[in-house]
């Protein structure tokens, strides 16, 4: 069966949507079903509370700690509907989702959704790019994620998420180890779309950097407690 993605909201949803943005009370309700009895009820809740996220992301923010909690659910579309609206909100708010960073790992090693691989995927990349302490600790995860689903029909979108990263607050040594990660794609690349994005990425890093024989770089560390990545 194809997995559930972002879609036009049904008349439930639409419902919801309007009652979480009117009423406090309401959204606190909603937040609350992401720990509902039911798949159904947090699913429903999840994707209300991604559709939210895309309005109105700063009604939110009172409930990040909630949100993390709900990559705990068992089934994969509550999960990357949140994993998504805690993207949205990190742009604001990235030393809170920082705390989501133990279920984006083990979202983006599923084995079972490509959808909820995805999320993770983007989910590290936008937080990644935030700072240069948390760009050292997600880029082993990022680095391990593009060599296991290289082949797989998400990584053109997860081009999209390091063309993101690379243009973030992101530190030396991990632009040098991306770049090297990316080079044989840049030059060698199957596809057209493969090998454009990769160039394209490879080029603004040894550009932005000024990187010289990238591949050659020794790997980047990963943050330890004494870094200044927020945990």
């Amino acid at each position: 069966m194809a997995e559930t993605t972002m879609h036009e909201m049904t008349p439930e949803e639409a419902e919801r949507l309007a009652s979480v943005e009117k009423d406090r009370d309401a959204l606190a309700a909603l937040v609350e079903e992401l720990s509902g009895r039911t798949r159904r009820s947090r699913q429903l809740a999840a994707h209300v509370v991604h559709l939210l996220a895309d309005r109105e992301p700063e009604l939110l923010a009172p409930y990040i700690d909630e949100l993390v909690d709900a990559l705990e659910r068992p089934e994969a579309q509550t999960r990357w509907e949140i994993i998504d609206a805690l993207s949205i909100l990190t742009e604001t708010h990235a030393k809170e989702v920082g705390a989501a960073y133990d279920g984006a790992e083990a979202a983006l090693f599923d084995e079972l959704s490509a959808t909820l691989r995805l999320s993770a995927f983007r989910l590290l990349c936008t937080w990644g790019a935030t700072d240069r302490g948390r760009s050292r600790k997600v880029w082993p995860l990022l680095d391990e994620a593009i060599q296991c689903y290289h082949g797989d029909l998400e990584y053109r979108d997860m081009l999209g998420y390091l063309h993101l990263f690379a243009t973030g607050k992101i530190e030396g040594g991990v632009a040098g180890e991306l770049a090297g990660r990316l080079q044989f794609d840049a030059e060698n690349g199957k596809g057209s779309y493969l090998k454009a994005r990769s160039s394209e990425i490879y080029s603004l890093l040894v550009k932005r950097f000024k990187l010289e024989n990238p591949q050659k770089r020794a790997r980047a560390q990963a943050a330890s407690d004494d870094d200044d990545a927020d945990e």
